[in-house]
C-alpha cells in the first residue's frame, strides 16, 4: 500500500498498523502521488488539540478516521512521542473500521508488550473492573484479551514490588536441535549436519560465561534465574549439561537464586542421565514442548516423535521427580484444526503439567512453512483453538501469568504462559515485562540491560550463526565490558 505523510515522520507507528490491520499489505513510498490502495496520514497542532488524521483509500472506496491529544498532555519528548503516535494509530484504526474490517481482538493495540499498558492503570490503584473499562475503552480491546492483560498485569505488578535493582537473570542459548522443525526461524543448527560445530561452540560458550561472571560479581548483581533455551540444549550430552551446569556455579554466585530452568523441548533429547545430571545441579524447571499430540500435524512440521513419545518423556522426567514441567502448543499449525487442537488440549490437561504456554503460529519468512507455502488455518479457525484453550485452562484451574505478541502471527492473536498457582516463571515474566536486565549468553544471545529512570535500556547482541559465534568470541566477550559501563552510569547519575 502506497503511504503518504504529511506533518510528521512517524515511519514505523503507521507500518507497525498497517501490517497489524492489513498482513497482506506491505509498506510502499512513491515519490509523487499515484493512483491505487494507499493511506494519507497527517498531524496537526492546534491551539488546544494536537489532531492526527488519516485518509484511507481501498477496494475502491475512500474512508476516513481521526484521533487528538490535548496540548497538556505533551508535557516531555518522550510523552509527545507517545501520544503523537497513540492518536496516529488511533486515525489509521477508525479509518480501518469504517472500511468494513473487522474488528480484531486486540483492538487498536500493536506491539509485543500489550500487558505494559494495562499495569500503569493498576499502579494508579483502580479496581479490577475499572482498569478493564478504562483498558477497552483506550484501545478496544475484546473482553477476554483485556482479561489476559489484567490477569497478567496483576502478577507483574507483585513480581515488581519483589525486585531489586540490581536483580539479574540468566539467559543461556544452545542452538542445536535434534532436527529443524517446519515453522522454525530461529537460528538453531540441525545437530545432524553440525555435530562437528558442537564441541568448538561449547567452548567458545565457556569463555563467554567467565566474561560475564567477572562483570557480574564486579557490580555485584545478584543472580535470581537462569534460563537455558535455544534450540534445545539437552541436545547437548549429559556429560556437557553437567559441565556446562558445574561451570556457571563456580564463576556466579547462585545464592540468591530463585528458579534454573532448562528447556528440554524435544521430547527425543530426554534421557535419564541428562535429568540426572540437570537435578544434581539444583535444575528445578523443564520444558518438554509437543507443540501437537496430533501425530499427523507433527509429522507435517517435522517433528521426529509422536505424541505417545512425548507421554514417555514426561514419564522419565516425572520419576526424576523435582521438576516443574512447562508444555508448548502451537494454535495455527498446518493440517491441525480446531477439533484436533481440543484433543491436544484435553491429552496435555490430563498429564498435568505445571504451566502450559499456548503460542499462535507466527509466519515468519526463514520457516519452511513460508517457503513452501504450506496450508495452514485460517485467522478464524486460529481464533477458534485459542478460545478453545482459554475456557479449558480456566476451567482446570490454571491462571495466565505473561503475554506476549509478535509479527506476522496468525489472525494478530498473542502466546500466553498460563500456570498452575505458584508456578510462575520468574524469567518469563521479567523478559516480557522488561522488569529486570536479562544477560544473555551463547549463539544469538540478546542482553538487554534495563533502566528504571527514564533514560535507554541497551542491548548487546552476539552473532547468531554458530560458525560465526565461535569466530568472533573474542570480541562478544569484550563486549560485556559494557555491562559494568551500564551500571556505573547509572550509580553516577544517582551522585
Amino acid at each position: 500500500m502506497k503511504l503518504y505523510f504529511y506533518g510528521h515522520d512517524y515511519k514505523y507507528a503507521v507500518e507497525q498498523m498497517l501490517l497489524t490491520l492489513f498482513p497482506q499489505e506491505r509498506p510502499e513510498y512513491p515519490e509523487a502521488k499515484t493512483d491505487g490502495d494507499s493511506m494519507e496520514v497527517s498531524l496537526k497542532k492546534g491551539a488546544k488539540f494536537t489532531t492526527a488524521a488519516c485518509t484511507l483509500k481501498i477496494h475502491g472506496g475512500t474512508f476516513h478516521g481521526r484521533g487528538a491529544v490535548s496540548n497538556g498532555q505533551l508535557v516531555t519528548e518522550l510523552e509527545t512521542d507517545r501520544q503523537c503516535q497513540h492518536i496516529i494509530k488511533d486515525a489509521i484504526y477508525r479509518a480501518a473500521l469504517s472500511s468494513g474490517l473487522q474488528r480484531p481482538v486486540w483492538g487498536s493495540l500493536t506491539g509485543v508488550r500489550p500487558g505494559k499498558l494495562m499495569t500503569p492503570y493498576l499502579e494508579a490503584g483502580m479496581g479490577d473492573k475499572e482498569a478493564m473499562r478504562a483498558f477497552i475503552n483506550e484501545y478496544d480491546v475484546s473482553p477476554e484479551r483485556a482479561k489476559l492483560c489484567l490477569d497478567t498485569g496483576k502478577v507483574t505488578v507483585k513480581l515488581e514490588k519483589e525486585l531489586d535493582e540490581k536483580d539479574v537473570c540468566l539467559y543461556i542459548g544452545v542452538p542445536f536441535c535434534p532436527t529443524r522443525c517446519a515453522y522454525c526461524s530461529f537460528v538453531s543448527q540441525s545437530v545432524e549436519k553440525s555435530m562437528k560445530l558442537i564441541s568448538p561452540f561449547f567452548e567458545a560458550l565457556k569463555a563467554e560465561v567467565r566474561a560475564v561472571a567477572e562483570q557480574v560479581e564486579a557490580q555485584r548483581l545478584r543472580v535470581i534465574s537462569i534460563y537455558m533455551g535455544g534450540g534445545t540444549p539437552t541436545t547437548l550430552s549429559a556429560s556437557q549439561l553437567d559441565e556446562l551446569c558445574t561451570l556457571l556455579e563456580q564463576c556466579f554466585d547462585l545464592s540468591g537464586l530463585k528458579e534454573y530452568t532448562v528447556e528440554a523441548g524435544r521430547p527425543d533429547t530426554i534421557t535419564a542421565a541428562k535429568l540426572q545430571a540437570l537435578k544434581k545441579h539444583g535444575v528445578g524447571r523443564l520444558s518438554v514442548n509437543p507443540q501437537t499430540m496430533s501425530d499427523k500435524v507433527l509429522n507435517t512440521i517435522g517433528r521426529r516423535h509422536s505424541a505417545e513419545d512425548i507421554i514417555s518423556a514426561l514419564k522419565l522426567v516425572r520419576e526424576a521427580g523435582d521438576f516443574a514441567v512447562n508444555m508448548d502448543l502451537i494454535a495455527g499449525l498446518p493440517d491441525d484444526t480446531a477439533e484436533s487442537f481440543r484433543e491436544t488440549m484435553d491429552k496435555v490437561l490430563a498429564l498435568e503439567p505445571e504451566n502450559i504456554t499456548v503460542h499462535t503460529l507466527s509466519l515468519k519468512k526463514g520457516s519452511r512453512i513460508m517457503l513452501e507455502g504450506s496450508d495452514i488455518p485460517d485467522a478464524a479457525e486460529v481464533g477458534k483453538m485459542l478460545d478453545i484453550a482459554m475456557a479449558k485452562l480456566r476451567a482446570s484451574d490454571y491462571e495466565p501469568y505473561y503475554l506476549y505478541r509478535q509479527k506476522f502471527m496468525s489472525g494478530g492473536f498473542e502466546n500466553v504462559g498460563w500456570t498452575k498457582k505458584g508456578y510462575e516463571n520468574i524469567y518469563n515474566i521479567c523478559i516480557m515485562e522488561e522488569l529486570c536486565s536479562i544477560i544473555a549468553m551463547g549463539g544469538g544471545g540478546s542482553t538487554k540491560l534495563i533502566r528504571h529512570d527514564g533514560e535507554m535500556n541497551i542491548r548487546l547482541t552476539a552473532p547468531k550463526y554458530p560458525q560465526e559465534y565461535i569466530a568472533n568470541i573474542e570480541k562478544t566477550c569484550a563486549d560485556k565490558k559494557k555491562i559494568s559501563d551500564f551500571y556505573m552510569d547509572i550509580k553516577n547519575k544517582k551522585e
